[in-house]
Formats: structure tokens, C-alpha cells, sequence
């Protein structure tokens, strides 16, 4: 857990503890869990809805096997993709790409609901119907992190879409990118197939779809960083910096010839003082960049961002 990011550490907790707290407290007489029926995203024209619950959805899981398998792919992605984005942008995207995921489930049930009615009742008639019967809208609730997890699983898609990944029981490596379009491929079908699996197959594509226009967005602000290119950017950024890579060892030897001693001496002295500094400023730009790699750019403060700048000039 140690070598875990932070955002994705936490994040595993919450999950993980949320989901002991609902087992905890149990079902209710309708033999739904408590904590679904608080937490969980219900349908907006139902009794039960409340604007937040399009956050508190994202930590209510249905069983053992759905929370298992969406923490171990937000570990396995998540934290690789918050290596390279940094803690407050990966939340940030994590967020977002849940809640896209809860919006498109409400409209999809809206035209589900609606379609069944058509033919008895106009959008008017179908609005006024529903109202009256919103107590019976509670059972179309969706609880989980799938739509946001589908959304990480795509930035990582998008960041290294080359990156080799076995999955069982498939004997040969997947290219990521592959995986991901595989992934949404069979969300889509899923989505119209006709089989009742209790899976929201349009949450997971709307997380994806929000994730997919995000990182679009990202790559067109930011020249790249956050990108399929991200780790070249950075190294890009370290080289035209003299990074660690390209880091010059400067050897000194003084020159004893007597009639030039005093002139040899100072400048020699002069030398020592530009490498020195020299030395030091290497050594901040190797910190900095050692920074961006682990939490991302915008981890830097004004004065970090300022000496980049100024170094990428020279």
C-alpha cells in the first residue's frame, strides 16, 4: 500500500470501507441494503433521488465480485495513471468520468421508461405518469465505481496505448489500446443486447466517452502532457533541460606554468565558481523534474514553474 499514489489509495479505502459499512447495516423490509437506498444513484423522477447522489453512487457496490473487480482495475490502472497525471488531476478525472457515467445511465433509463410507455401515454401524459408513481421509480438505482474505472482503463489506453497487458484467459499480451476499444465494443453490444444482467453497460460507456473528450481537451491545452506522449514530453522537457541523462562531469586541471600562475589561478578560480553554480542549478532542474514525474506539472509551485521556464530559454 506504501508504493500506492495517494488518490488511488484513498480511493480503495473509501471503497473498500463503504462497502463493509453497507453489509453492516444491512437490507430493509423491501430487501434492498440501506445504504444503497441513501447513497445509491436512483432514477431522477424517483421519490428517493437527491442531487448527490450522483457522487455517492461511485462507492456503493452490489456484491463481493463487483467491488473486487473494480478496485483491482483502479489499482492496476489507476495507479499508473496518477504517476503520470498527479494527484489532483487524476482525482479530478476520476470525478468527472463518474459522474458522466451516472448522467448517461439517467438518460438511457428516461428513454428506457419512456419507451415502454409511448404508445400509451404522450411526454406530457408519460411526465405527469411518473410523478404519480415515483415511489415505484426506487428500484431503478445504479451503485458503483465501473463508470469511472472504465474511464481510467481508457486514459491508460490513450497515455500507452502500446503497453502489452495479459488478460486470462487470453494466452497472448493485448496492445492497451486494443483492449480498450475491445472493452467498449462489448459494452455497446451489451448495452442492446437484450439479456437482463443487472450491469450498467451505458454507465461504463459514459465514463468513457467523458474520459475520452477530457483527455482530447487535456492534450490540446497542455501540448501533450497528460497525453499518449506524456512520459516522451517528459523526457523531451529533461533533455532540453540537461537532465540527469545528459548530465555533463566536468574535469578541472590547473596549469603550472610560473609566468601564467596568477592569470591561471583566477581563472581557473572563475571555473570553479561557474560549475559550481552551474552544478546547482542542474541539480534544482533534476529535482523539479523528478517532481513532475512522480506528481505531475501541476504539482509545481509559481517559482518551480518560473525556473523551468527560465532554464528552457537558455
Amino acid at each position: 500500500m506504501r508504493n500506492i499514489p495517494i488518490v488511488t489509495k484513498n480511493l480503495l479505502i473509501v471503497n473498500i470501507v463503504a462497502f463493509l459499512i453497507t453489509y453492516i447495516l444491512g437490507k430493509d423490509a423491501s430487501g434492498g441494503y440501506v445504504l444503497h437506498d441513501l447513497l445509491g444513484l436512483h432514477f431522477f423522477m424517483a421519490s428517493d433521488f437527491h442531487v448527490y447522489q450522483i457522487l455517492t453512487y461511485l462507492f456503493m457496490h452490489g456484491g463481493i465480485f463487483h467491488i473486487v473487480m473494480n478496485m483491482f482495475m483502479l489499482w492496476m490502472f489507476g495507479a499508473i495513471v496518477e504517476r503520470v497525471w498527479g494527484a489532483k488531476k487524476f482525482l479530478f478525472y476520476y470525478i468527472v468520468c463518474g459522474i458522466g457515467a451516472g448522467l448517461f445511465q439517467e438518460v438511457v433509463q428516461f428513454f428506457e421508461l419512456y419507451q415502454l410507455n409511448a404508445s400509451t401515454y404522450s411526454m406530457l401524459d408519460f411526465f405527469r405518469v411518473a410523478s404519480e408513481n415515483a415511489s415505484r421509480l426506487n428500484g431503478y438505482t445504479t451503485v458503483g465505481a465501473s463508470g469511472a474505472v472504465y474511464g481510467v482503463l481508457l486514459a491508460f489506453g490513450m497515455i500507452y496505448p502500446n503497453e502489452r497487458i495479459f488478460v486470462i484467459p487470453i494466452p497472448i499480451p493485448i496492445k492497451a489500446k486494443y483492449l480498450v476499444i475491445g472493452c467498449a465494443l462489448i459494452e455497446l453490444y451489451s448495452s442492446y443486447s437484450s439479456t437482463e444482467d443487472g450491469i450498467a453497460h451505458i454507465a461504463h460507456l459514459g465514463g468513457m466517452v467523458f474520459g475520452f473528450f477530457m483527455i482530447r481537451y487535456w492534450r490540446k491545452q497542455t501540448n501533450g502532457y497528460g497525453g499518449s506522449s506524456a512520459r516522451d514530453a517528459f523526457e523531451k522537457l529533461r533533455d532540453s533541460l540537461g537532465g540527469k541523462r545528459n548530465r555533463q562531469h566536468f574535469n578541472y586541471t590547473r596549469n603550472h606554468n610560473p609566468q601564467s600562475d596568477t592569470n591561471s589561478y583566477q581563472s581557473h578560480q572563475q571555473d570553479w565558481d561557474y560549475n559550481a553554480h552551474k552544478r546547482a542549478t542542474q541539480e534544482e532542474i533534476d529535482r523539479i523534474l523528478d517532481k513532475i514525474r512522480k506528481s505531475g506539472y501541476d504539482s509545481l509551485t509559481k517559482d518551480e514553474k518560473q525556473t523551468l521556464f527560465d532554464q528552457s530559454k537558455k
